[in-house]
C-alpha cells in the first residue's frame, strides 16, 4: 500500500536532500578547487582570487608537469608498489582468515594467534627498532622495503575472519562430506563468496599504500626510487638559477608558480584513487557491515 505523505514529510526529506547536498559539495570542493588552482595563473592563484572556476586558465603547469621525469618514476614506483602489495597482502590475508575462522576443536590456538594479533596491531616497537630490523636485513634503498610492512593489516585480516563466521556452517559441513579439503575450501568456496569483504579490504588497502610516504621518507635516499606520495612533499619548485639561459626560460618560469604547479601534481596523485573507488565501491557497504558482525 502506499501511503500518502504529509507536508512534514515532505519538507524533512526537503531537508535531508539539502544537507546531503550540502555535505557532498564540502566533500567535492577541495578537489574542484584545487583542480581549479592547477588551471589558473599564478597571479590569480597566489592572491587568492580562485574558489571553483580558474582564473586566467593556463597549461603551463601540466607541460611543466610532464617535463618532470621524478614526478612520472615516483608515479610508475607507487602503482607497481600498490599492484604488488596488494596482491601478496590479498593472498595473505585470505590463508589467515580462514584458520582464524574455524572453532577451537579445529585450531586450537586459534585465541593465541588472534590475540597476538591483535596485540600488533595496538602495539609496535617503536622507529629506532624497525629502522634496525631493516637495516639488518639489507633491504635499505630496496623496493621492498615499500612493500614488505605493509602486507598485513590485521584491522583487514579481522574482517575477513567475522566474514567467514557468518557463512552458513552447513556448506563447509556439506563440502567436507564430499571430500573437499582446505585448500578447496579455501579458493573454491570461501574467496568467491567473500567477494564484497575481499573487494572492500582491497580498497581499504589501496587508499592506505597510496597515501604512505613515511617508509620512502625514512629508507629510501635516492631521489628516483622514492615513491608519489614523498615526492609530493617536495612539489615547491626549485629554480635552479643554471637553467635560465634565454628570455623563453624567465617567461617559462614567471607562467608557473609553486602552487598552480603543486595543485597540478596533487590532483595527477588524487586520480588513480577516483577512477578505482566506483568500481569496488558497490561492495563497499555490505563488505563493512558483513565483515564488522561478530556473533
Amino acid at each position: 500500500m502506499v501511503r500518502s505523505q504529509t507536508m512534514g514529510t515532505k519538507v524533512a526529506e526537503a531537508v535531508l536532500i539539502l544537507i546531503l547536498a550540502l555535505v557532498s559539495f564540502s566533500s567535492l570542493f577541495p578537489i574542484i578547487h584545487n583542480l581549479a588552482i592547477s588551471f589558473s595563473s599564478p597571479a590569480k592563484a597566489m592572491a587568492g582570487f580562485v574558489t571553483v572556476f580558474p582564473k586566467g586558465v593556463t597549461f603551463e603547469s601540466y607541460k611543466k608537469l610532464f617535463e618532470d621525469s621524478v614526478f612520472f618514476q615516483s608515479f610508475w614506483i607507487s602503482v607497481k608498489r600498490v599492484g604488488v602489495t596488494c596482491l601478496i597482502s590479498f593472498f595473505i590475508s585470505l590463508l589467515m582468515a580462514y584458520p582464524l575462522s574455524r572453532s577451537k576443536r579445529e585450531f586450537r590456538l586459534r585465541d593465541v594467534y588472534m590475540w597476538l594479533l591483535i596485540f600488533s596491531m595496538m602495539f609496535n616497537g617503536g622507529l629506532i627498532p624497525f629502522y634496525l630490523v631493516i637495516r639488518q636485513m639489507g633491504l635499505m634503498n630496496s623496493f621492498w622495503v615499500l612493500v614488505l610492512p605493509m602486507l598485513v593489516n590485521v584491522f583487514n585480516v579481522i574482517l575477513i575472519v567475522n566474514y567467514f563466521r557468518s557463512i552458513p556452517k552447513e556448506l563447509d559441513e556439506s563440502a567436507s562430506m564430499d571430500g573437499a579439503g582446505p585448500w578447496f575450501k579455501v579458493f573454491r568456496i570461501y574467496m568467491p563468496l567473500s567477494m564484497p569483504v575481499l573487494a572492500t579490504t582491497t580498497l581499504f588497502l589501496i587508499v592506505t599504500v597510496w597515501n604512505e610516504f613515511m617508509l620512502g621518507l625514512i629508507f629510501i635516499n635516492h631521489e628516483n626510487s622514492i615513491p608519489l606520495q614523498t615526492y609530493m612533499q617536495q612539489i615547491v619548485v626549485r629554480i635552479d638559477p643554471t637553467l635560465i639561459k634565454s628570455i623563453e626560460d624567465v617567461k617559462r618560469l614567471a607562467s608557473v608558480s609553486d602552487k598552480t604547479l603543486g595543485a597540478a601534481k596533487i590532483f595527477a596523485s588524487m586520480l588513480p584513487i577516483m577512477l578505482v573507488y566506483p568500481f569496488l565501491q558497490r561492495f563497499f557497504i555490505s563488505g563493512i557491515m558483513l565483515g564488522s558482525v561478530k556473533e
